[in-house]
């Protein structure tokens, strides 16, 4: 089950993989359940660097949290992904293998936002929490270079 995972100790590749599923069951329903409302069309932007541009020029005219949820949130919200995935697979140690996989995940949950329309499709969050994850992978590389 677990043949190309970081660890041969099935105990902690076990931890890892529950601690990956709440990590999973918690942003679900950051994503898709609290403080959501359905709209009434479909919200989304295409156009890389919009939104983060918007932020950053124009960040007087956004309270802090929102300036902050919505550049770093999205950035730190997804740094597990990047340490769980390397650790559950060896092959996301790789920053390629890491990206695409992070990308068509973040992809597939920002389709799933837009077409329930319980949130919108913005390139810029599939960027920035894909720098997130890929924090992560840097991460995971000098704790266990360290440790090795």
């Amino acid at each position: 089950m677990f043949k190309k995972a970081y660890s041969r100790s099935l105990l902690l590749n076990l931890f890892i993989t529950v601690i990956t599923l709440v990590y999973a069951l918690m942003m679900s329903y950051l994503l898709f359940y609290r403080h959501r409302y359905i709209g009434d069309g479909f919200v989304y932007n295409l156009v890389p660097f919009q939104t983060i541009k918007r932020y950053i020029v124009h960040h007087d005219h956004f309270n802090f949290e929102i300036w902050f949820k919505n550049l770093f949130g999205n950035i730190v919200l997804f740094i597990p992904i990047g340490v769980f995935l390397p650790l559950l697979n060896t092959k996301y140690r790789r920053v390629s293998a890491l990206t695409g996989a992070t990308i068509i995940m973040i992809a597939v949950v920002e389709l799933i936002q837009l077409l329930s329309r319980v949130g919108s499709f913005d390139i810029d969050d599939i960027i920035l929490n894909s720098l997130g994850a890929l924090l992560g992978l840097m991460m995971t590389k000098v704790l266990f270079r360290t440790s090795s």
